[in-house]
């Protein structure tokens, strides 16, 4: 049953910063219903999606609650949308109260697969390389001279470009663990139908998001809702659907990125698309953003954006990108969630130095042998002491294995401050005529 806003009161949970929330408010409003946003941050942390809403708010169209959730807010409604990302929503006071109020409760993504075609879904989940996987499909089915279209976890919202999307359009969907939970179990819990798009794709799984899902069972179950509820005629892929063998040129690096474009060739083959025309069209892509990103290259010295490598196991991955970890310059550490950092002080000697920052930054130092690591407590320190050190040949390497929460409200803005610094840093060298 497709949920239809209009006229309707709706409280949106969780307007969160990466245009999720500020996507769905806008549509709900478009479509006709009186929008009450939530959230548990304030107007300071929230500022940049609250100035896209603005008008909405100066309208009145808009009602904000934030700072807090408030109980009548959520049984005062006919309708709930929730940010997949708010925890446990199973156990979440408001939403049960909201339940047993009768309220009914979806989400951004439950609103989208609903009006979306089914059958032109091609839906990507994964531990690691989802988001590259995806956007790697998205690259390819457009470069062979197919409408296709990006979105769900990946950022923004597909609701509004729903009238841009044509019946023989493609269109490509990252899906988080937290996003097939609401489609899948919670849809079941609710009285409705589970979804699983057309074409399901798995890059790997492995145990993670533990803190929003208590167990691995709960998170396991929750990616393989990606296949649940496929229905007679659907495909179905994991990377041992890929070509290990297949050649594949990308200017990218690293075996992790070439399976990732190899499951991306083998989802092209299954939709009916040539797979080394596919293969081709991979050379030309560019890489996410702070993603092993390419910021610049100069004198042989290449420096690279990896900011979205949140824990130590996707920070091995990006050295492992590249030919002889002993030309790669580390940025790591960061927010401290507890996590174990082993696996990058076990790097340290195999590397060309260890610049360590933020919270986790000093544990780090001190768990490595003497002379193998080096405290410098900010992005800007850790730059300027490890250029000084690079030669012709080395690459300087931000991939935190970290959360960026302790310095930088996103990693993002610790991409951003690293390309920033990076860009200060050769100029000032420039100026004083010293090549880097």
């Amino acid at each position: 049953m497709i949920v239809e806003p209009h006229g309707q009161r709706v409280t949106v949970m969780g307007l969160g910063r990466f245009g999720g929330g500020v996507g769905v408010t806008r549509w709900l409003v478009e479509a006709g219903a009186s929008v009450t946003v939530t959230d548990l941050q304030d107007d300071a942390e929230l500022a940049p999606a609250l100035q896209e809403l603005a008008p909405l708010v100066h309208d009145g169209r808009v009602h904000l609650r934030l700072g807090g959730h408030q109980d009548r807010d959520f049984v005062e409604c006919d309708l709930v949308v929730v940010n997949p990302g708010v925890p446990r929503p199973w156990e979440n006071r408001f939403l049960l109260a909201a339940r047993r109020a009768g309220v009914a409760l979806t989400t951004e993504i439950g609103l989208t697969v609903e009006r979306l075609p089914r059958q032109r879904v091609i839906g990507i989940t994964g531990t690691a390389g989802k988001s590259t996987t995806a956007a790697m499909i998205h690259h390819a089915v457009e470069g062979l001279g197919h409408r296709c279209h990006l979105g769900g976890n990946i950022g923004g919202s597909l609701l509004g470009r729903l009238t841009d999307i044509k019946p023989n359009d493609w269109v490509v969907v990252e899906l988080s663990s937290a996003m097939l939970w609401w489609l899948g179990d919670a849809a079941l819990a609710f009285g409705h139908a589970g979804w699983s798009p057309h074409v399901a794709v798995m890059t790997n799984l492995q145990p993670n998001h533990l803190d929003w899902h208590g167990t691995v069972e709960h998170y396991r179950r929750s990616k393989e809702s990606i296949f649940r509820f496929q229905e007679p005629g659907d495909h179905r892929l994991t990377a041992a659907d890929a070509d290990p063998g297949q050649a594949i040129p990308l200017a990218i690096p690293g075996g992790h990125n070439l399976a990732n474009a190899r499951l991306a060739v083998a989802t092209a083959a299954r939709i009916g698309l040539d797979p080394e025309a596919a293969a081709r069209t991979l050379e030309s892509f560019p890489g996410l953003p702070h993603r092993l990103e390419l910021v610049t290259e100069r004198d042989g010295r290449r420096f690279f954006n990896d900011s979205k490598a949140t824990t130590p196991e996707s920070t091995c991955l990006a050295v492992a990108a590249f030919d002889d970890s002993r030309t790669v310059h580390l940025l790591a550490g960061g927010y401290d969630r507890k996590a174990d950092l082993s696996r990058i002080v076990e790097l340290s000697p195999r590397l060309a130095g260890l610049y360590t920052m933020g919270a986790t930054g000093r544990s780090l130092v001190d768990a490595t042998r003497e002379g193998h690591a080096e405290f410098c407590e900010t992005v800007e320190n850790a730059v300027t002491r490890a250029v000084k050190r690079m030669k012709p040949g080395d690459v300087l390497l931000l991939s935190p294995g970290c959360a960026s929460w302790d310095q930088f409200q996103n990693y993002e803005l610790r991409g951003a401050a690293f390309r920033s610094v990076v860009e200060a840093v050769q100029n000032r060298l420039t100026k004083m005529k010293a090549p880097i």
